[in-house]
């Protein structure tokens, strides 16, 4: 983002674009970002912003350098005060991790319902009165009868959609569109019940024959669709074939999470940081459901939720760890002391060898935003501190990968039957 004191034209705008923010207007333009429209370079009271999508007041930034100076956070709070978002993104996310970009952006401006299941073919006879025929584009699905009978799939029917009206669901910010074979087999085997409408490439369908039976017994939309469709409805080419729209679960309170805690077993728990990106939320939620954790914390303030893209990432691991919102850190930090846990920050230096450390049975493990680091208040506050050694030819690991060094030696120290 640039200071407006000086602003120059459209054209020496066009040209001041790094690679990296050109790459991201080549699909912004394209209205592609579930119908929404793009600016770019759009003045904001002292401010350029990189890209804005007024509609949504939503500011989408990309950055070279490291987020979260005071610089950054005087300029997100002015944007804020003007009624408007922001996300921020590093140079090197948009050239490794363009889908996860894509998919946070179009979560945070997705709002519409998704668009109406493509028309089923006139009905015929007894496969009409059983509804065993399934639709793909409008096409009749004469030639997948037989899967139909064996595995009782009906396609989404008129009484289905009407179940499933606007009338009886919630409101759409309640929901989530997820995708990705294993987090929505992990949907699935623990509630079910949550799923409101699925998208499925004709390929997976013998993959999900259980879910698509149960969808049809309990009169619940599906619709065979193509991978370009997947790719819209999904805003990602990673989408393995499935998309489940879900009931969102909101994070639990700290005090409801603390009073469900079995007393004098091994724990652990980890909070992040400052950590936004949701592929490194993602493999955090795998690793923590991996090696056990009970709980993934959240501070306020913290710009993560469940989104598609770290659904995916988390193979399934976003259903077995629970989101915790933590409230004023001054009051959570005491009420998760007396619960037995000791806080541990890991850093990059000034810390205690990790592996000559003895991790306490009930630990809560801190980690911050890669490049920023923790929070001036939250280090001051978490007196005891790890690092993870190495050759020092780089100056840190990635956040996720920190997270399963770290997870792992306490799983060695403390291991659970």
């Amino acid at each position: 983002m640039r200071s407006r004191e000086s602003v120059p034209n459209a054209r020496q705008l066009r040209r001041a674009q790094t690679p990296q923010e050109q790459t991201l207007w080549f699909h912004l333009r394209r209205g592609n970002v579930d119908g929404h429209r793009f600016r770019r370079q759009v003045p904001m009271g002292p401010w350029v912003v990189d890209f804005a999508c007024l509609a949504a007041r939503l500011v989408v930034e990309v950055d070279g350098g490291q987020h979260g100076d005071a610089r950054d956070e005087r300029r997100d709070r002015d944007l804020g005060l003007r009624g408007f978002r922001v996300l921020r993104f590093w140079n090197n996310e948009v050239d490794q991790r363009l889908d996860d970009v894509l998919q946070s952006i179009y979560e945070a401006v997705s709002h519409a319902e998704p668009p109406p299941s493509p028309a089923l073919p006139p009905s015929r006879g007894k496969g009409a009165e059983r509804g065993a025929s399934m639709s793909t584009h409008g096409r009749s699905g004469d030639s997948k009868a037989g899967l139909a009978a064996d595995a009782e799939i009906h396609p989404e029917s008129t009484e289905s959609r009407a179940a499933n009206s606007s009338a009886t669901r919630k409101p759409r910010d309640a929901e989530l569109r997820l995708f990705g074979l294993n987090a929505c087999r992990a949907v699935f085997e623990r509630r079910p019940r949550d799923i409101r409408k699925a998208w499925l490439a004709e390929r997976r369908v013998a993959d999900v024959k259980p879910m698509l039976a149960w969808l049809a017994r309990e009169r619940v939309g599906y619709t065979l669709v193509a991978d370009d469709d997947l790719e819209r409805l999904t805003q990602s080419q990673h989408h393995e074939g499935v998309c489940l729209e879900v009931l969102r679960r909101p994070p639990m309170a700290l005090d409801a999470f603390l009073r469900g805690l079995k007393p004098g077993t091994a724990s652990w728990l980890v909070l992040l940081d400052g950590v936004g990106n949701p592929h490194n939320f993602g493999a955090v939620l795998r690793i923590a459901a991996h090696f056990g954790a009970d709980a993934v914390l959240l501070p306020p303030g913290s710009s993560l939720a469940l989104n598609g893209a770290a659904c995916r990432v988390a193979e399934g691991g976003a259903e077995s760890v629970p989101l915790v919102a933590t409230g004023d850190l001054a009051g959570a930090l005491p009420a998760l002391a007396r619960a037995g846990y000791a806080a541990i920050a890991t850093v990059v230096r000034q810390g205690v060898d990790l592996y000559e450390a003895e991790l306490p049975r009930r630990a809560l493990l801190v980690f911050g935003a890669e490049g920023g680091g923790l929070s001036a208040g939250l280090l001051k506050a978490v007196r005891r501190r790890v690092r993870i050694p190495g050759t020092g030819a780089v100056e840190s690991l990635n956040i996720a990968t920190a997270v399963g060094v770290v997870a792992a030696e306490f799983w060695r120290q403390h291991r659970r039957g």
